[in-house]
């Protein structure tokens, strides 16, 4: 089939039988939904790409309610922890897709339709034709002008329904003090900032859990002002910078400044849009980026890690200049100077001393850039498909999608997020080992613990040290997790008002 409009006039096969779904209480088929115009979207959840496409889809749900159009998701997962039904219903949850999901087991689905990308959207007509086929995002005329044709003809033809299906779903969402935190940052004098991401706001405590601030009111948007009436869209990175809080606010395309003193958020870097793929950048509020996930300091240098164009951007907090720094928009593990080497969705920045290390996540990579010379090397990870959960020399140990890291001397702690694990890069021997995981037994088992029943971690999403403990985004937990390094003890933070 060739990829746009009108494809050869192919018949879509139906889905499997006896498939896992989401946000609907029985199974789809193409009978059931004979008489809709049907958008498929391919997608998996660690994709950048598919977050971005997320976005369109839900202005148009909104457009077409009422009328025979039905948008269904088709998870075909490319990590194996993607391809665990659980951790899809978080990915529905977390991302708040309101369409029915299918989960595509093995990627039959995605075979018999051959796809060959992530995310990529079908169109079908009510008659059962596939009619559009395109990959990549920023579809949203092309869909939009493909379903209104498909309307009109069919209205005339007379194979439109006259109604809409109803689709069932009795599911329902679970209320959580926290939900989905995403990154965390402490403060010298011991304050933490961390992103409640699905509340759209930042939280700071004590190092007890008590809250001292809650920052932005709850609702998602884009909107400057006190820490009452702010407002942030699923915020990620966070760090200090003496009373000040630099946050990636990451599905507004924004880097935000917020002041404790001032009781003020305001925004420093962003219009609000999605930036292009590539881009010169430019001064504070008038350049648009491109999905920052997380942020480190050094002097007066935000380091941004841009997921969005798979690169990493600093703004100098005088000058104001937002400036892409490493990383020339192309995916891969490609080591070398910044400009020429190539990352893949970097998500979690730490600095210590001169060097800046960040997960590269979509390559199940660990990097670091020497900040003088500026050039980047991979110290784990081999490939944009080579990802697994083993320890041992770093040339042979590999990470499944992490997102968060915490250079502390030679060590590196990972949030190793897709096996569920924290995890230690040990620089000065070369090796990589286990400090938080799963056993064979699919249990947490910690050095020292004879007890295997702990709660244990669900997709860590940060990791960050102070005072010879950790602390974890225990992201699709909903929880603060804590470590005591001296006595081996995971815990939990008991955040409160």
């Amino acid at each position: 089939m060739f990829e746009g409009f009108f494809p050869p006039m192919t018949k879509a096969p139906d889905f499997p039988e006896n498939f896992e779904w989401i946000n609907t209480d029985e199974p789809l088929n193409f009978s059931k939904l004979k008489g809709n115009v049907v958008v498929l979207d391919f997608w998996t959840y660690c994709c950048i790409n598919c977050m971005h496409t997320l976005p369109t889809l839900a202005q148009l749900e909104q457009k077409y309610r009422g009328k025979p159009v039905v948008f269904i998701g088709v998870h075909s997962g490319k990590f194996f922890t993607e391809q665990e039904v659980s951790n899809v219903k978080s990915a529905v949850a977390r991302y708040e897709i309101e369409h029915p999901v299918v989960v595509d087991k093995e990627m039959q689905i995605w075979g018999k339709f051959q796809i060959n990308a992530w995310p990529t959207i079908l169109i079908i007509d009510p008659t059962g034709t596939i009619m559009y086929k395109q990959s990549g995002e920023g579809q949203k005329d092309e869909i939009d002008d493909t379903i209104e044709v498909l309307l009109q003809n069919n209205a005339k033809k007379g194979t439109l329904a006259q109604n809409p299906i109803q689709i069932k779903n009795s599911g329902k969402i679970q209320n959580h003090l926290l939900s989905f935190p995403g990154k965390i940052s402490i403060s010298k004098t011991g304050k933490i900032a961390l992103s409640d991401s699905n509340h759209n706001r930042i939280l700071v405590t004590d190092v007890s859990g008590k809250i001292l601030h809650v920052i932005g009111n709850g609702k998602p948007g884009l909107e400057d002002g006190d820490f009452a009436s702010a407002k942030f869209f699923r915020p990620q990175g966070v760090v200090w910078r003496e009373d000040e809080i630099f946050v990636a606010d990451t599905e507004n395309h924004a880097l935000r400044k917020i002041s404790i003193a001032q009781n003020r958020v305001e925004t420093v870097v962003g219009t609000g849009k999605q930036g292009p793929w590539i881009s010169a950048g430019g001064k504070g509020k008038s350049v648009s980026i491109t999905s920052p996930w997380d942020v480190a300091l050094k002097d007066n240098l935000i380091y941004i890690a841009m997921a969005g164009n798979h690169q990493i951007w600093t703004y100098d907090i005088e000058s104001q200049l937002a400036l892409p720094y490493a990383g020339s928009g192309h995916e891969n593990i490609i080591d070398g100077h910044v400009r020429e080497a190539q990352l893949a969705q970097p998500s979690g920045l730490s600095i210590f001393e001169d060097k800046l290390y960040f997960a590269d996540s979509e390559v199940s990579a660990v990097r670091q850039i020497s900040i003088s010379p500026k050039q980047v090397k991979t110290i784990v990870g081999h490939g944009l498909f080579e990802f697994g959960y083993q320890d041992g020399n770093l040339n042979d140990a590999m990470f499944q999608h992490p997102l968060g890291l915490c250079a502390v001397s030679d060590t590196i702690f990972v949030a190793d997020t897709y096996n569920s694990a924290i995890r230690i890069i040990d620089l000065k021997n070369s090796q990589v080992v286990t400090l938080i995981g799963k056993t064979e037994k699919n249990l947490v088992c910690l050095p020292g613990n004879s007890q295997c029943d702990i709660l244990p971690l669900y997709e860590p999403s940060d990791v960050e040290f102070y005072d010879n403990k950790l602390y974890i985004t225990d992201t699709n937990n909903h929880l603060i997790r804590t470590f005591d390094l001296k006595t081996n003890v995971l815990g939990t933070l008991d955040v409160r008002i």
